[in-house]
Parts: structure tokens; C-alpha cells; sequence
């Protein structure tokens, strides 16, 4: 038994040494951008940075934030591509402080005080129709919250889990803020009656639309408008009269990990350049001063929901625990 606990010290203090002597030049980003834009992500970096090995991992958001807070600042990660701002105000102890960072570029309520991270993304929710899928099935289109209770819907609805999602958490958050906690989880068991599948990503439900599984989606508004700019799938984008939920994401460095020129040159790429190539292409929510995006098909004058308490994360894990589905 000794001889198998030493062996398994050695080969512990090993793999410790190996983590530790990493090449310099590799730079690891954990993320939980979607597919499509961590596609033009890595494409871009390796043109800007044919020196360096960049390596991007997306993880649904909750297991991304789960997986930081277990493995704080030992963790693999260099920077964190993309994360909820809310999830990263927990994580505040394992960020690099980024006050050297010129932040002049940003709206200023989108930089938090800490400077612990910048921002990256603000991200809008909608429900999204495949109308041919409805019409198919002599289906009428849905005009509330309440017409997706509609029996003749069962199992042909998806949204994104609140628990893995970001985007899952604000639709729950905003349906909280509009008609009460009871009330609210009180909706939501019956509105899961419908539902063929809770995603573990914020993508699931749209990616569902789009292989005919179902026909009303709730999920991210660029996926929707993405799919139509490049797949021409004709698909209806709504918003009800609460209005489009939201969130805002941002992007940081593990503490430690701020001291390598590999990682410094990186970020700043990623923070600046790459960030606003998101919000020409996929991402228009402003973050910028001067932000002028004109995507094809992406919804204008949209009304902002009723997003209270987003940034809460101890309201936040109260109201995931209460979370059934």
C-alpha cells in the first residue's frame, strides 16, 4: 500500500511539473461561443498568430462556470473566451486584474468597477417559429407566453436548460420578473408538458428547428438570424409583449496566466479586434462607443425585457435549485 501511494504521489507531482512547464507559446481559451463563431475565432487568431499554438474548447455555460470554480486558478484555461457576466462575478478570485487595459472603447456600463474581466457580448433571446413546420401540421402561429400552454404544442417546443444555459436563465429570469416566482415555476411545469427536449446549450433549440424536430423554438436571436443568412431557412423571429430577454457576457484572464506575452497579445486580439468582428458578423448587441452593425434579417428596435436581478448570482442559484426539468 505505501509502495502504491508513493507511486501515486510521484506520478501526481509529475503530471503537476508537466502542467507547469507548458509551452509557452500555447495558449488555451475555454469558451461558450457557439460553433459558428468559434469557427471564425480560431480562423482569425491562427492568421494573426502563426507563432503561437491557440487552442479553443467551448463548454455549455454551467459547465464551464462549474468547471473554473473547481479548478480555480490550476486550471488549464488561459483565458475565458466567453463567459456570463454573471457567472464571472463569482469567479472574481481566480481572474487576472485588468486595470491596464484601456477601456475607453466600451459603454461604460458594460465595464464592471473590478476590472476583473471586459466585456464581450450582449446576447437577446426570441421565440423562433419554423412556420412550415406549423403550417404542415395545421398549427396556428403564437402570440404569448401563455398560446405556448396550447395542448395541440405538445412536443413540438425546446428551450435551452436554465441550469447548463445562459440563455436558458434569462428566459426563466425574465418569466420571474413578469409574473412572480410562484407563478412563474407554476408556468414552466406546464409549459415543459410541450417541450421534446430542455438543451444543454443555448444553440439546442434553433439546431432543432433546423433539423425538423420541432416547430417553435425559445432561443438566441443571432443563431436564428445566422441560420437565415446562411443556410436561407426561412424562419420567424417574435417577441412577445414582455419583450427580448437579454444578457451580457464577458471575456478575462485566469490570474497568473496574465505574465506570459502569448496570452497578454492574445487577449487584447480577442478583447478588441475579434470582439468587434462578432458584432459585425454574428453579435450586434452594442458594447462599443462607436458600434454601427447592420446585419441582414437581425431584428431592429427590438423592446428590452424585464431582466432585474441577472446579475445576482446567489438569487441566481436560488432560483436554478427550484428548477425541476
Amino acid at each position: 500500500m505505501k509502495k502504491i501511494l508513493c507511486l501515486l504521489t510521484l506520478s501526481f507531482l509529475l503530471g503537476a511539473l508537466v502542467s507547469c512547464r507548458r509551452d509557452p507559446n500555447t495558449v488555451m481559451i475555454y469558451t461558450s461561443s457557439e460553433d459558428f463563431r468559434n469557427e471564425h475565432f480560431q480562423r482569425r487568431l491562427n492568421e494573426e498568430f502563426p507563432q503561437y499554438n491557440i487552442i479553443i474548447n467551448y463548454m455549455t455555460t454551467g459547465s464551464l462556470a462549474a468547471k473554473l470554480l473547481a479548478e480555480g486558478t490550476a486550471t488549464d484555461a488561459d483565458i475565458i473566451g466567453e463567459l456570463e457576466s454573471g457567472y464571472l462575478e463569482g469567479l472574481l478570485n481566480i481572474l487576472a486584474d485588468l486595470s491596464y487595459f484601456d477601456t475607453s472603447m466600451f459603454l461604460d456600463e458594460f465595464v464592471p468597477r473590478h476590472r476583473r474581466y471586459l466585456p464581450f457580448a450582449l446576447l437577446t433571446g426570441s421565440i423562433v417559429i419554423n412556420e412550415r413546420f406549423l403550417a404542415e401540421r395545421n398549427l396556428p402561429m403564437p402570440s404569448s407566453y401563455q398560446d405556448l400552454l396550447r395542448p395541440e404544442y405538445r412536443g413540438i417546443l425546446s428551450m435551452p436548460n436554465p441550469r447548463s444555459s445562459g440563455t436558458g436563465f434569462f428566459f426563466l429570469r425574465n418569466i420571474v420578473n413578469v409574473m412572480g416566482e410562484d407563478a412563474a415555476f407554476d408556468y414552466f411545469d406546464r409549459f415543459a408538458e410541450n417541450v421534446l427536449q430542455f438543451t444543454s446549450s443555448g444553440s439546442g433549440p434553433v439546431n432543432a428547428l433546423i433539423q425538423g424536430e420541432v416547430g417553435i423554438a425559445l432561443g438566441m436571436t443571432m443563431h436564428a438570424v445566422n441560420t437565415i443568412n446562411s443556410r436561407g431557412m426561412p424562419l420567424t423571429i417574435l417577441h412577445f409583449e414582455e419583450g427580448s430577454p437579454y444578457t451580457t457576457y464577458g471575456t478575462a484572464i485566469i490570474r497568473g496566466k496574465e505574465t506570459r506575452q502569448a496570452v497578454r497579445d492574445v487577449f487584447e486580439f480577442w478583447a478588441t479586434t475579434l470582439s468587434r468582428e462578432d458584432k459585425e458578423l454574428f453579435v450586434p448587441g452594442q458594447i462599443f462607443m462607436d458600434q454601427v452593425n447592420t446585419i441582414p434579417n437581425y431584428p431592429q428596435n427590438i423592446k428590452p425585457a424585464d431582466m432585474r436581478g441577472m446579475d445576482n448570482l446567489e438569487e441566481k442559484e436560488r432560483l436554478l435549485a427550484k428548477w425541476r426539468h
